[in-house]
């Protein structure tokens, strides 16, 4: 079965390009919204989903958070602010054999990686120290 684009398709395809944050599922649908205001959370999420398994975006899973997507359909690396939980690509090169390098104790066929750096972002950074002079 073929599947035709969709204007919603597309709306949502252009939303995460035009974001570029990592955004969530709730952040593209309030986007989108704004300017089609009939549009609903389903049809987004559907289209998220689909646009997925087009590989015209990717869902990147973060640990005790919503899933993001990311406009970006390489292999690449994230970090995640632990203060405000914003998600940012690292730039460094991606390590494809990393896998090749892992005792392999368990007997597990390594199939691939993805690794989320943790840190505090220059935003959250700024305030934080902002409030430590202030008291706050």
């Amino acid at each position: 079965m073929v599947r035709r684009n969709t204007i919603q398709c597309d709306l949502v395809l252009n939303a995460v390009k035009t974001l570029q944050c990592h955004a969530t599922a709730d952040e593209i649908y309030e986007y989108i919204a704004k300017s089609h205001p009939n549009i609903g959370r389903g049809t987004v999420y559907r289209n998220l989903q689909r646009l997925c398994e087009m590989g015209e975006i990717r869902k990147k899973e973060v640990p005790e958070g919503a899933d993001r997507y990311d406009h970006l359909c390489h292999d690449h690396y994230h970090v995640q602010c632990t203060v405000c939980g914003r998600v940012f690509d690292v730039d460094m090169p991606y390590m494809k054999d990393l896998e090749q390098t892992i005792a392999n104790t368990h007997g597990f066929l390594f199939t691939g990686h993805d690794i989320v750096f943790k840190g505090i972002c220059p935003e959250c950074r700024e305030t934080h120290t902002q409030d430590a002079h202030t008291g706050a």
